[in-house]
C-alpha cells in the first residue's frame, strides 16, 4: 500500500493506492482511518478495488458501519471507481442519499474527488 499525498489550498489529502484489498472489515477500514489521522491527513480518498466487495451489498452493513467511522471521526471520504457495475437499487439510492452529505462521497475519477475535497 501506498498513500499519495495531494496538497490544495492547505488541505492534505491522502489517496491509497494498493493493487490489493486493503479493507476487508470495518475494522481495517477504521484502523486505514486512525493511521492517516494520525498522519494530519485532513481528507482521504479509497479506490474501489480496494475495498471487498462485500461493502457494496448492503444487507451485511458493512458499508454503514464504515461510513459511520468516517463520520464519528469527521474525515471525509472519498470513493472512486466505477459504480454502474452495482445494479442493487439500494445500493445506487445509497450513493446517491451519500453524495448530498460532505463527508461521504462517490465519484467517477481520482480528478473529481480532488477538485471536490479541495473545494469543501
Amino acid at each position: 500500500m501506498y498513500i499519495e499525498t495531494h496538497l490544495i489550498n492547505n488541505i492534505k489529502i491522502a489517496e491509497v493506492l494498493s493493487e490489493v484489498i486493503v479493507v476487508n472489515r470495518a475494522e481495517d477500514g477504521l484502523e486505514l482511518l486512525a493511521n492517516l489521522y494520525y498522519q494530519d491527513f485532513d481528507k482521504i480518498i479509497l479506490h474501489e478495488k480496494n475495498i471487498t466487495p462485500d461493502f457494496f451489498d448492503l444487507k451485511n452493513r458493512m458499508a454503514g458501519e464504515l461510513l459511520q467511522k468516517f463520520s464519528n471521526y469527521r474525515i471525509p471520504l472519498a470513493i472512486v471507481g466505477d459504480f454502474t457495475k452495482h445494479k442493487s437499487r439500494s445500493m445506487m439510492d445509497f450513493i446517491y442519499e451519500s453524495n448530498k452529505g460532505r463527508h461521504i462521497n462517490f465519484f467517477a475519477t481520482v480528478s473529481e474527488a480532488i477538485t471536490a475535497c479541495s473545494n469543501s
